[in-house]
């Protein structure tokens, strides 16, 4: 027991130098984590010395104040610029909402239409759509105001009172805009702009000539778009509502439910009209028959992409990270939605015993596309309301569009946008609470609605919707029309029942490694049939 005893004191001397040593180690290592000269709080960081002054470390109260103005300005076009790359995510959204919602023979042709339509309406934007649009107002505030940028608006005279009709300045983003501040608006406006472009892809899809598609593209976002914007955000004559004939303060729109999702919903609506429906949709017998969506994990993962981006659309609206009001329009943003997808999706169970996920996006898109007006003007009370009557308005206007009307839209799109964004400024109409927007459209005093007290307020609003049909609807029509005659608007019949992907695209959207057979010209009918569709047999 002894010589076991003393066994153990030995092991235990010898462990010591080790355990030393291990602790020296441990101690070295720690060391280097300690701060005594750093600043890993940050408060040190930034001090008198960072002032911009002639006299470094002494800069002068007018010297704080320029810098203080610069900072300002700095946060709010880093602001502009971040919200306005999450709207550019939206197409991607939009992409994998339509297409999910659209067969799989059409995969490729619906992914390249919300794809190229980003790339022309940047060009057709850029041409002479911003001008249009804000060449009237270019001088924002929030965004350093573009001092020694004249801005200038195309206007007529009537009843006492000028009208502004469209923008004269800024065409091509010319050497006389070259302004950091104008580049912010016009990135920040550009991504708005592509969102209502997209919209009629969705209505128009599996049956759309691509070529004919590509003039549309630059249409909308040279003219159509731009006209419209400008009445309700350049100055133009729905925003003069207010100082021209008190009708509260104009037309008012915060984040676009009726310059982006209406303008997009309706042209939308005109297109579906003038191409007509799906072949296989209607009956003889006039019967109503259901073409499947073909993904609906795509279209769900789609609409979260455009519930996330709608972070950037309507809090980015402010122009102004420094404006703290965007954390109402967030929240308001967020349960608009919830509600919006709540009630589509307890309206489809009271009415089909179903859930129905695909009625949940649309619900969910219905009640964000209702709250982009009203987001900073109301309550967290209202914006339930708000996306609550959406998600079940939206069921509604779809089943009479496509059973009473006759109306082939795939994926709501009329439904959705239109609808609903002129619900949404009617909802403006309604529950602003007068808490913001003092001075708005150049009027005094905060945003009020009819329930606050303001009926004209609604008047405005319901001018700003009825205008927005009225000359969107008529334009694109006559547009689509002329387009069928000229372009032709609508692919080959036998193009349309094998599938748009490789006649018009050239390749398969999905592709299962099986042979893909030549063209087969069928006597009589012009197209290509023959190639292997995932869809159906070959004809």
């Amino acid at each position: 027991m002894k010589l076991q005893t003393n066994h153990r004191h030995k092991s235990f001397l010898l462990s010591m130098p080790v355990m030393i040593s291990f602790a020296i180690l441990l101690l070295l290592m720690v060391l280097p984590f300690i701060s005594f000269g750093q600043d890993p709080g940050g408060t040190a960081t930034g001090n008198i010395n960072d002032v911009t002054a002639a006299a470094a470390g002494k800069p002068t109260l007018q010297e704080i104040g320029a810098q203080a103005g610069h900072n300002k300005i700095a946060i709010n076009i880093m602001w502009t610029l971040i919200t306005g790359f999450l709207v550019m995510f939206m197409q991607a959204g939009f992409a994998m909402v339509e297409t999910g919602f659209t067969q799989k023979k059409n995969v490729a042709h619906t992914m390249a239409m919300n794809f190229m339509v980003y790339a022309l309406g940047v060009l057709g934007f850029w041409i002479c759509g911003f001008a249009f649009m804000f060449g009237g107002g270019l001088n924002v505030a929030s965004l350093g105001g573009a001092a020694g940028v004249t801005s200038n608006e195309f206007s007529v005279h009537l009843f006492g009172h000028d009208f502004g009709l469209w923008g004269t300045a800024g065409y091509f983003l010319n050497s006389k805009v070259y302004d950091v501040g104008i580049f912010t608006l016009f990135l920040f406006q550009l991504v708005f702009m592509d969102t209502t472009a997209t919209i009629p892809t969705g209505a128009m899809a599996e049956r759309w000539k691509f070529k004919s598609f590509v003039v549309y593209g630059f249409f909308i976002s040279m003219f159509v778009y731009p006209l419209f914007g400008n009445w309700v955000w350049g100055g133009g004559w729905l925003a003069q509502l207010g100082s021209s004939f008190h009708l509260g303060h104009g037309h008012v729109d915060f984040a676009g439910s009726s310059v982006v999702h209406e303008v997009g919903g309706v042209a939308a609506l005109a297109g579906a009209m003038v191409i007509g429906p799906r072949i296989g949709k209607y009956g003889k017998n006039g019967s109503v028959n259901t073409i499947p969506a073909h993904n609906i994990p795509m279209a769900i993962i789609g609409t979260f992409i455009l519930a996330f981006g709608w972070f950037g659309f309507n809090p980015g609206s402010t122009l102004a990270g420094s404006d703290l009001r965007i954390s109402v329009i967030a929240v308001n943003t967020m349960l608009a939605s919830a509600s919006g997808a709540f009630l589509a999706a307890l309206y489809m169970k009271m009415t089909t015993d179903k859930w129905d996920p695909g009625m949940m996006a649309n619900g969910m898109l219905a009640g964000l596309v209702a709250i982009t007006a009203p987001c900073a003007f109301v309550s967290a009370t209202s914006a339930i309301i708000v996306g609550a009557v959406a998600g079940v308005l939206v069921i509604v206007a779809a089943q009479f569009v496509e059973r009473r009307l006759k109306i082939d839209d795939p994926v709501g799109a009329f439904a959705v946008h239109g609808v609903n964004g002129f619900w949404g400024v009617l909802s403006l109409g309604l529950f602003a609470d007068g808490t913001y927007g003092d001075g708005w459209n150049g009027v005094p005093g905060t945003v009020k609605g009819l329930l606050y007290g303001d009926a004209s307020q609604f008047i405005a609003e319901l001018a700003g919707g009825l205008t927005c049909f009225v000359f969107v609807f008529a334009v694109m029509y006559a547009f689509f029309k002329v387009l069928d005659k000229v372009v032709g608007l609508r692919s080959k019949e036998a193009d349309e029942v094998a599938g748009l992907d490789i006649p018009e695209m050239g390749v398969n959207g999905y592709y299962d490694g099986g042979v893909i057979e030549e063209p087969v010209g069928v006597p009589g009918r012009a197209g290509v049939l023959g190639y292997a569709s995932p869809d159906r047999p070959n004809v």
